[in-house]
């Protein structure tokens, strides 16, 4: 009886063991409040995904002050919720620990009810940030554009979407721009294709560093950039800075001691104030403002909109 006893007592001792490694394997761990005093119960999990020193008292405020602001209002209205409905919710929140650290962590909370009234939540806390990370990286990999870094045309067309709804808001963009390089093909067959990336890598960094405030710059394929502009909002200003753009984008490069000569057409659709403009609509403008640019000799700027109607800066 007593080795059956013993036997029995280190299988529990052995599940305890593999159940803890196996919570902190997967970086989990448990955590507890009770409602009426707000006191926290932690794991030793929770403690490692905060960064937060066992020895430190817990305390809910110090602990809701490392979400951040997104995810702080996400997990209190969760939070309500349970407590509310005792239904249980599972959602990822993003985190700076305690020494600084961004982390995401999936948070699930569940309500124990007593007399009909919810009395604490529980439920458990899980690092994913590696996971996150893995899908950011996936994610800008699906919208760069692996030559120049910007952002592709599949971004592009996201982006506009996510920015206008289909409708270019007023309030933060002025203008669709379209820009392609003059004489590219002849730049290529000339010098090679290494000497044509060269090309698009530094009108990628020039337009980079003009348009940092950009709503987008984009490489949409070949030779052909797309910027949604958001200032200037005044047509004769835009007109400015796109004159001052095909000016910088002129400046020669130099490649492996070649002299590499560029220069870039412009068009661009104002969009009118105070109407909403379809991005089709607005991209159709631009491409007629870019074909009319080139036909006019190259290296030219052309805008067309509500404001004037293809107007030559």
């Amino acid at each position: 009886m007593r080795e059956d006893h013993a036997a029995s007592t280190l299988s529990d001792e052995v599940r305890v063991r593999l159940y803890d490694q196996a919570l902190n394997a997967a970086r989990i761990g448990a955590w507890e409040c009770e409602l009426e005093t707000e006191r926290l119960s932690w794991t030793q999990g929770v403690y490692d995904i905060f960064g937060y020193p066992v020895s430190n008292p817990l305390r809910r405020t110090s602990i809701v002050d490392l979400y951040i602001d997104e995810s702080r209002r996400s997990m209190e209205l969760a939070r309500a919720e349970v407590i509310r409905s005792g239904r249980p919710v599972t959602l990822d929140a993003e985190i700076r620990t305690w020494r600084g650290e961004a982390r995401w962590m999936r948070l699930s909370i569940n309500a124990v009810r007593e007399g009909g009234r919810p009395v604490r939540i529980f439920g458990s806390k899980q690092d994913i940030t590696s996971d996150r990370q893995a899908l950011e990286s996936l994610r800008q990999q699906a919208e760069t554009d692996p030559l120049t870094g910007l952002a592709n045309r599949a971004k592009f067309q996201a982006h506009y979407r996510e920015v206008v709804n289909d409708s270019l808001n007023h309030s933060s963009a002025s203008a669709l721009v379209l820009l392609d390089l003059d004489g590219f093909k002849e730049l290529n067959d000339r010098f090679g294709h290494l000497a044509g990336d060269a090309c698009l890598c530094e009108v990628a960094q020039r337009l980079r560093r003009a348009f940092h405030d950009a709503g987008l710059v984009c490489r949409l394929g070949g030779d052909e950039f797309a910027i949604i502009l958001r200032a200037p909002t005044n047509p004769a200003r835009i007109g400015h800075v796109l004159q001052q753009t095909v000016m910088m984008l002129s400046r020669p490069l130099f490649w492996n001691g070649l002299r590499l000569g560029v220069s870039a057409s412009i068009g661009a659709a104002l969009i009118g104030r105070p109407h909403r403009r379809r991005i089709v609509e607005l991209f159709a403008e631009a491409d007629i403002a870019l074909y009319d640019a080139k036909a006019a000799g190259r290296n030219r700027v052309r805008l067309i909109g509500d404001e004037g109607q293809n107007q030559a800066a």
